[in-house]
């Protein structure tokens, strides 16, 4: 066991302040990070930049009058909730990726992606979608697909090794339904999912809010010019309510541990119920110092709570 948590994953409702937390722990030098957090520099992991990708190609498939492959209209919910399983293998790939520092040398970045994707669905049951796309999607998808893996590749570490991997990722079922959620909804399911070199690794961060204070924030940092930004993106309410109405980590956590299969992990709160976190998506010059310290004590608090039941 090293002295440092090796992977937290990061979980909460959309806009609870998961990708705020992010930044706060990116701006720590990694002494501060190492005593106050037991964390080493972080590498950083998230499925958003996924589902960003799969509107785009319904998009491109929907301007062409071609019948949309994951959403049946851009503001709905997954025509197959088994998608959030697609997501979570897409993570997998990329812990892989990252652990073998793969590179990817392709002449479209697009068509890998779409490739990668279907890969992914056929592993949780779904069919293969993207095959034959038509050459005008990929092109008009190529630069958006070859940043996101550009900004993969250069992310990758020399070494895991004194390192902390953050892997974030929300999930949830409609309003007002019954716990157990039913799978593929809510963090059972998903992180079910997860591979055992994850697995074997994690501790679970919580970030809690209500649901109605989730949609609140999701609307409030909401940049319609920015659909991609991991701080600005805006979840449709119709997905808020249906996907995130409610969660079930209240039920999957006893006294402090989520059990996936073989695996027992730790789990804590940051309790976010009264925001702590909006500020960050300021600039760092703007930050005040009472809301940096309650941020700092906050997390310091539930991440030590993680280390000690390591």
């Amino acid at each position: 066991m090293t002295d440092i948590l090796e992977t937290v994953l990061l979980l909460a409702l959309p806009a609870s302040g998961k990708s705020e937390v992010r930044r706060y722990l990116a701006h720590l030098d990694a002494e501060e990070c190492r005593r106050d957090f037991h964390m080493g520099p972080t590498v950083q992991l998230d499925d958003f930049p996924y589902v960003h990708m799969m509107r785009r190609v319904d998009d491109e498939l929907a301007s062409r009058g071609v019948a949309r492959a994951f959403f049946a209209v851009p503001d709905r919910p997954f025509l197959d909730p088994r998608d959030w399983g697609t997501l979570i293998e897409l993570i997998n790939e990329d812990y892989a990726d990252l652990v073998a520092k793969k590179k990817a040398h392709v002449s479209s970045a697009a068509q890998l992606l779409c490739d990668r994707i279907d890969v992914a669905s056929l592993k949780v049951g779904l069919p293969a979608r993207l095959v034959g796309l038509p050459a005008s999607i990929t092109a008009a998808l190529e630069e958006e697909s070859r940043r996101l893996l550009e900004e993969k590749e250069a992310a990758y570490p020399e070494t895991l090794e004194g390192r902390t991997l953050v892997i974030e990722f929300a999930r949830g079922g409609p309003q007002g339904a019954t716990l157990p959620l039913a799978s593929p909804f809510g963090y059972q399911h998903s992180l079910s999912l997860l591979s055992p070199a994850i697995l074997s690794r994690a501790v679970i961060l919580y970030v809690w809010v209500t649901p109605e204070e989730s949609r609140r924030k999701n609307q409030a940092r909401t940049d319609p010019n920015d659909p991609g930004s991991i701080l600005h993106h805006g979840v449709p309410l119709e997905v808020m309510l249906n996907d995130y109405g409610c969660d079930d980590m209240s039920f999957i956590d006893r006294d402090g541990f989520v059990t996936v299969g073989a695996y027992k992990l730790p789990v804590a709160r940051f309790d976010n119920r009264v925001d702590k976190t909006s500020f960050l998506r300021a600039e760092r010059a703007d930050w005040q110092p009472k809301d940096v310290a309650a941020v700092h004590a906050g997390l310091s608090a539930a991440l030590t709570q993680l280390h000690r039941a390591r």
